[in-house]
């Protein structure tokens, strides 16, 4: 049995025990890595470390880490009320926009990861305020940071042209950026269908600020049906508030009204614990900073090609410094359990890529006879590997192996890379891959397990079902 079965089989082995076991997937991953590389592969420890995503650890901790203060201090309330305003309190446009922000990112120049990691959380916000299915908007945002990513100045469209264009081949940049960019907006079209969407057309979110002057409660109503705990996953989860103290209550049949608390004395919204953030939308000086801390973020990534991770720590060590009371319990609130299921898989694929696998199976396809078939198996193979491993690693890869195929001109180059782009690009909302597990780190506590499951299930419809239909659209008809 050759070094690659083995690989394979124990990757299977590792998705199959962690699903009819209590074991952790990524606890079980880095012991796979550690016995197989040792037993069969010839890895030292070295090695096994080495495949250990250092900077997607750092990332993964470093936002959460911030968010959670942001969260504290009420900052990411303060943000869902201002976007709220924004679109005059539609909620159905809301993931709309989170969208459109996130492709402007990643079409701008930031890295995918990057851009998720600032939207996704700021999303989840407005999924627990105004009962948004979180999977709706958790793949919204997946799914604009990859329409933009394909960019000409985007991270996908650069490595991706760029590979082409060093092998040699004919390419469309513009084409690329636009097929991409449509293929996400219906695509998100069909998630606005599937995950609730249609509930939500007609449905306004009133300004929860109290009026001047006023004490007591204002209500914020929500045209729709009625959602409970009881539904699974519960859109929004927890209160409507956000784990705010305001109380949901039934006005009537089809109607969700929303109370919140009037202006209460004591100290300002993070000044300390006890009080409420949620309750009061003014901008104080803790959200600025942390509004500060989120723009550098932006500017960063960006214009300075910083590591995001490494800067979202540094801001929220000089939050915690400016404002103690925002950071307690912040690291608490750190997703590690989506941490280690993470950082565990991409180790043990990125055995895989050092003893070879991941081109022996490239090889393997790119050597059958029938170009059509080897292009579809191309694409499949490029959106399976995405799901669980570097989405930029695979275009880099995959594209060169696809050459053979492409110089015989029985196959159209610009059709072929399209297809592979979109296929490898889709799967990042499973939660193995950075995207995917930013969105689940981003999903309420109480909500994990089921966004992590939902996000799951359709990351691997996407490496079934993307494959097969960018084939017939881009690569069948040979008209690219």
């Amino acid at each position: 049995m050759s070094d690659h079965v083995i690989a394979l089989i124990a990757l299977v082995l590792v998705f199959t025990v962690a699903t009819f076991t209590s074991v952790h997937m990524g606890a079980l991953a880095i012991g796979a890595a550690f016995i197989t590389g040792t037993l069969f592969f010839d890895q030292s420890a070295d090695d096994i470390f080495g495949g250990f995503p250092g900077d997607l650890f750092v990332v993964l901790v470093g936002v959460t880490f911030l968010f959670a203060i942001a969260k504290n201090n009420g900052t990411v309330d303060w943000l869902v009320h201002a976007s709220t305003r924004a679109v005059r309190g539609r909620i159905a446009l809301i993931p709309w926009v989170m969208f459109l922000i996130t492709a402007a990112l990643t079409a701008v120049g930031a890295v995918v990861p990057a851009a998720v990691a600032i939207v996704a959380p700021i999303g989840m916000g407005f999924a627990a305020r105004y009962k948004i299915h979180p999977v709706l908007l958790g793949l919204f945002v997946i799914n604009g940071a990859s329409a933009g990513g394909f960019s000409p100045i985007g991270i996908f469209g650069s490595i991706t042209n760029g590979v082409v264009e060093r092998n040699g081949l004919a390419g469309n940049p513009a084409l690329l950026f636009a097929a991409s960019f449509a293929f996400n907006v219906v695509l998100s079209g069909v998630v606005f269908l599937l995950f609730g969407g249609r509930r939500l057309i007609g449905r306004r979110a009133q300004d929860p600020t109290p009026a001047p002057g006023t004490t007591g409660t204002r209500a914020a109503t929500h045209h729709g049906p009625r959602t409970g705990p009881g539904d699974e996953p519960s859109p929004g989860g927890g209160s409507a508030a956000g784990g705010s103290a305001g109380a949901a209550a039934a006005a009537e049949p089809g109607t969700l009204t929303l109370t919140r608390p009037g202006p209460q004395p004591g100290p300002q919204p993070g000044a300390g614990p006890g009080t409420d953030p949620a309750a009061d939308p003014r901008l104080d000086t803790a959200r600025l900073l942390t509004l500060l801390g989120l723009l550098s973020l932006v500017v960063g990534a960006l214009f300075f090609d910083l590591n995001v991770g490494l800067l979202a720590m540094t801001v929220t060590v000089v939050l915690s410094l400016v404002s103690p009371a925002s950071s307690k319990g912040a690291v608490d609130r750190c997703a590690w359990s989506t941490v280690l299921l993470v950082c565990g898989i991409v180790t043990f694929v990125g055995m895989m890529e050092r003893i070879g696998t991941i081109d022996y199976l490239g090889k393997e396809v790119a050597g059958i006879g029938a170009p059509l078939l080897g292009a579809l198996l191309i694409c499949l193979i490029g959106s399976v590997v995405s799901a669980f491993a570097s989405t930029t690693g695979i275009l880099g890869a995959l594209i060169p192996i696809a050459v053979p195929f492409l110089l015989s001109g029985e196959i159209g180059a610009v059709g072929l890379i399209t297809a592979l782009a979109i296929s490898s690009s889709v799967v990042d909302s499973s939660p193995i891959s950075t995207s995917g597990a930013l969105v689940t780190a981003s999903a309420p506590a109480e909500q994990r397990d089921a966004v992590f499951r939902r996000l799951m299930q359709w990351g691997l419809c996407m490496a079934a079902v993307a494959p097969p239909v960018t084939w017939l659209l881009f690569v069948l008809p040979g008209w690219l």
